[in-house]
């Protein structure tokens, strides 16, 4: 990918909805030669696919934090699962390193988020968790 390419790439990160012509307004380039880019970027698997963000997706729990968790023996699994099942729980992720699962969670209320930091520590085979608020959030090509 050419400088070219990775700037049509960060407009459609800010919006993958817009029209050909604003993108080529945006990058001054023509009309023909984004699409043609765009083609290009997609057979080559540059650019995988194109995505919605719901109201669901841009209107985040206010209160968040990711909950870094360790897990004793082999119960990784099955306390995945369990974590996937609580209406809380945003994301599971299993890691490397100290932490052996990485969870988002999204709640209403402080006091919300706290129950549910307790009812995941209460989880037989958790040995050790921590968690962190998130203040903020800032994604790639977002302004």
């Amino acid at each position: 990918m050419d400088e070219v390419d990775q700037r049509l790439v960060a407009e459609l990160r800010r919006d993958g909805r817009a029209a050909l012509s604003d993108l080529a307004d945006r990058l001054g380039l023509s009309r023909a030669t984004v699409r043609a880019r765009m083609e290009r970027l997609t057979a080559k698997g540059e650019i995988a696919g194109f995505t919605v963000l719901t109201r669901a997706d841009v209107s985040a729990s206010p209160v968040r934090a990711l909950m870094m968790i360790g897990i004793e023996g082999r119960g990784g699994e099955k306390i995945m699962a369990r974590l996937g099942g609580l209406p809380q729980v945003q994301a599971v992720h299993s890691t490397n390193g100290r932490w052996d699962v990485i969870v988002e969670l999204g709640t209403q209320t402080l006091l919300e988020l706290d129950e549910t930091i307790h009812r995941i520590r209460a989880m037989e085979g958790v040995t050790v968790s921590e968690t962190n608020l998130l203040l903020s959030t800032r994604k790639a090509g977002r302004r």
